[in-house]
């Protein structure tokens, strides 16, 4: 027997609003062509594998993928093996409410290949691999068009991502590269000491390989002029919300976060960091700063750099039933907490919304799910239904008593399928 799986109530986006900013997305009016790249930034330098790993230890970059891992010890740790790495630009981006990957394939790809193509040439990696998104055709055709436009001599391979949420793990990557599905699997050591065919693998996602691109081509001093002492440079964030076309702007590290929220949405909460993120009011969104260190002490880390608003007539608590419901179904199912907990959690999720039952069901299985699991799947979805049970109490409350203070559901209007891909702000 079958099932289906419930749908994201947040769709993979047609459109995507990608807005210029003040350094990976400077001068994308021009275009995304190698041409149009290249008058901007010129040719890549040459450099050694330890004047790369001192320039990433400089500018502190961490990984744009959602953990932010500082991606100068990836590097340290695959030196450390001795052996021809393996490299991965991972741009599946499973996660829906994220486009910030969408919008660097569809702006500035160059910024990408330059990164991993200087990479490879400094640590004389022989294999490297492009994964592109399954469920995102725009982005995956505006890299191969990038790829048929340079003639670097180092061979990128391209593979194509399974439409599931779990699919950009990283343990899941690797499979997918071996030829196996792909899905997640456990791993008792890191991709940078035994990845791809047991051999040292440095992996991370788009922007950072873009990051890293505009490093090589930029320098550490132009880098660390934007951003803070403490953590130089820009991140990009991904403004969501059910219904509307997502928005991609690069913010400067240490900004006020208010200031790139969409003025529309102001005043309502968010889900920051993604489906496996927190919900967090708006009065912490409008005080914070634009930080990973800075909005994790406020309990809503930037993780992947989404912002999904509820916008109005939009319940959140209604909301996250539905994104528990996509979860569960979008798990490996190769463990007990995907395969029974998850689907158990969402039940339970469900019954605070339509008001049959309360939280203490859904405490008692969060408990159960959490850490247990043979990837962080089941951990995120913990992390996202507590968050809603901490930030909305009253709004618990009132579906306890069958209310709501929203006076209609959730519903999302598909954007036409000849729609452009995307716009760019003059």
């Amino acid at each position: 027997m079958t099932t289906t799986c419930p749908p994201s109530p947040v769709p993979f986006p047609d459109r995507v609003d990608v807005q210029p900013g003040p350094a990976l997305l400077a001068g994308i009016e021009h275009g995304p062509s190698l041409a149009a790249h290249r008058r901007q930034y010129g040719e890549p330098p040459a450099v050694s594998s330890e004047e790369l790993h001192e320039a990433l230890r400089r500018i502190a970059l961490r990984g744009r993928g959602g953990a932010g891992f500082p991606f100068a010890t990836k590097l340290e740790a695959v030196l450390q093996q001795g052996s021809r790495p393996v490299l991965v630009v991972n741009m599946s981006e499973g996660e829906p409410a994220s486009s910030k990957d969408t919008a660097i394939a569809l702006t500035r790809p160059h910024l990408v290949l330059d990164g991993v193509v200087t990479t490879a040439r400094s640590l004389r990696a022989r294999e490297v691999h492009l994964v592109l998104p399954g469920e995102r055709p725009a982005a995956a055709a505006a890299m191969r068009t990038a790829l048929e436009e340079r003639s670097d001599g180092v061979r990128i391979r391209t593979h194509v991502a399974a439409p599931r949420f779990v699919s950009g793990q990283a343990k899941a990557v690797v499979e997918l590269l071996s030829g196996r599905p792909n899905l997640p699997v456990t791993s008792w050591q890191p991709e940078a000491v035994s990845g791809h065919k047991g051999r040292p693998t440095l992996l991370s996602n788009a922007e950072t390989w873009a990051r890293v691109g505009l490093l090589v081509l930029r320098g550490v001093s132009s880098f660390c002029s934007l951003g803070t002492r403490e953590e130089p440079g820009t991140t990009l964030l991904t403004l969501s919300a059910p219904g509307h076309d997502p928005v991609v702007r690069e913010a400067e590290y240490g900004a006020r976060l208010r200031a790139h929220l969409l003025p529309a949405l102001a005043g309502r909460p968010a889900l920051v960091g993604g489906f496996h993120g927190s919900w967090t009011t708006w009065e912490t969104l409008a005080s914070a700063r634009t930080s990973v260190p800075g909005m994790r002490a406020l309990g809503a880390p930037l993780g992947a750099g989404v912002v999904l608003s509820a916008p109005h007539g939009t319940c959140p608590v209604t909301l996250t039933g539905e994104i528990v419901a996509f979860l569960a179904g979008q798990s490996a199912g190769r463990c007990g907490p995907c395969l029974n907990g998850l689907p158990a959690l969402a039940r339970a999720v469900s019954s605070v919304v339509d008001g049959t039952d309360g939280p203490a069901r859904v405490e008692q299985l969060a408990a159960l799910v959490e850490r247990r699991g043979a990837c962080a799947h089941p951990d995120g979805t913990v992390r996202l239904v507590r968050s809603m049970l901490a930030t909305f109490p009253e709004e618990v409350g009132l579906h306890a008593r069958s209310g709501c203070s929203e006076h209609r559901r959730l519903h999302v209007v598909p954007d036409r399928p000849d729609a452009p891909a995307v716009r760019r702000a003059s």
